[in-house]
């Protein structure tokens, strides 16, 4: 039987493990009931993933723990505040009470509104991720971010609610399609850049090896991440301080995101369109020597074909970044490569230089430097 590696999260309000490694899910059974005992179990998942992994979690989770299935859609725009009032009426139709555990399994859609779920329904319930993505399983898994989208922006109402357990089994990837696998590969890419420059220069010499979905690339990589983030979330659980760093790429990212009515790209994508942009505006702004933004750029143009640039105004992508959540006293602040391996948070940028930046971005197909 293949080892299971532990990684500690130490958040102020909740301790808890991330189990990680192939073969986790075929474990869930005795992980889960190590939580707590409870009333009734509800599995919160997607009809896709359901789909994929249905006879597993059948099999492994939910006859022997008697759980209840809950389905819902997924898809980033119909994360919304009506999705989680149907799920918790959902909830209450089946029973569900405050002893209850909430099994998310899914990719960051389904932690996130499950997590909402969580956090809100009966003001408060157990919480156990079982991340199906790869977006979900290095990044939005950990941590106890949830929360949902308004039309105005992305994950504007939420709550920083910690989960119990989170099981990550990299064989659940198998069956990712492909661009929704290159998706997660831009927020590795991102823990390179704010944190870990050897992870960094590991993407630059092996992606290919990611790219396959080898497991000793995955074996590498997924816990490198998971580690990285629980250090972060640890120090920081409410997003006060370092924890912001985690936003390497993600200021355009939303703000692409929006003007796109969350239709476009997947939320890795947008990501890595903001992660080129973070290291153009991060030659001027954060004295990041152009040889090293060019080394992020084609590091994120390797992964593969990034959806096009909305043709949209600067002002108008500005106007999306002014509504989104990490704007303080209507400023704008960035988080910006200082070189790789460390950012500069709270940076702070001017409209004409942002405008500058994203009328050349759209003249040149995205090819600044």
């Amino acid at each position: 039987m293949p080892k299971l590696r532990t990684i500690r999260v130490r958040a102020t309000s909740k301790r808890y493990d991330v189990i990680c490694g192939n073969g986790a899910l075929g474990r869930a059974v005795a992980q889960v009931a190590r939580v707590g005992s409870a009333t009734g179990v509800f599995v919160l998942t997607s009809p896709k993933v359901w789909t994929s992994l249905g006879k597993t979690l059948n099999a492994n989770l939910v006859r022997r723990l008697k759980a209840k299935v809950i389905l819902f859609d997924d898809r980033e725009h119909v994360k919304n505040l009506a999705t989680v009032e149907r799920v918790c009426r959902e909830l209450v139709r089946a029973g569900a009470d405050r002893q209850c555990t909430l099994v998310a399994v899914g990719g960051g859609v389904v932690g996130d509104v499950a997590g909402f779920v969580a956090a809100s329904y009966l003001r408060g319930v157990r919480l156990v991720h079982i991340p199906t993505t790869l977006v979900a399983q290095v990044d939005s898994s950990i941590g106890g971010k949830t929360g949902v989208n308004l039309p105005e922006g992305k994950n504007l109402i939420g709550a920083f609610y910690q989960p119990d357990l989170v099981i990550v089994d990299p064989e659940t990837l198998r069956t990712l399609p492909d661009r929704q696998f290159r998706s997660g590969i831009y927020e590795v890419i991102k823990y390179g850049v704010i944190g870990d420059a050897a992870l960094f220069r590991y993407l630059e010499r092996d992606l290919k090896m990611l790219r396959r979905r080898d497991p000793r690339a995955l074996g590498f990589v997924i816990p490198r991440c998971i580690a990285l983030k629980a250090r972060i979330t640890s120090a920081d659980e409410r997003e006060s301080g370092p924890r912001e760093i985690l936003n390497f790429g993600h200021t355009v990212g939303h703000a692409v995101e929006s003007v796109t009515s969350y239709r476009v790209f997947l939320h890795g994508e947008a990501v890595g369109w903001g992660m080129i942009a973070a290291a153009a505006l991060g030659i001027p702004a954060a004295d990041l020597r152009v040889a090293e933004a060019v080394q992020i750029i084609q590091l994120v143009r390797r992964v593969g074909p990034l959806p096009k640039l909305p043709e949209v105004s600067a002002k108008r992508i500005i106007a999306a970044m002014w509504l989104d959540k990490k704007t303080r006293g209507g400023r704008l602040r960035f988080v910006l490569p200082e070189r790789i391996g460390s950012v500069k948070r709270g940076v702070e940028i001017q409209g004409a230089l942002i405008e500058e930046v994203w009328n050349e971005f759209i003249s040149s197909g995205g090819e600044a430097i």
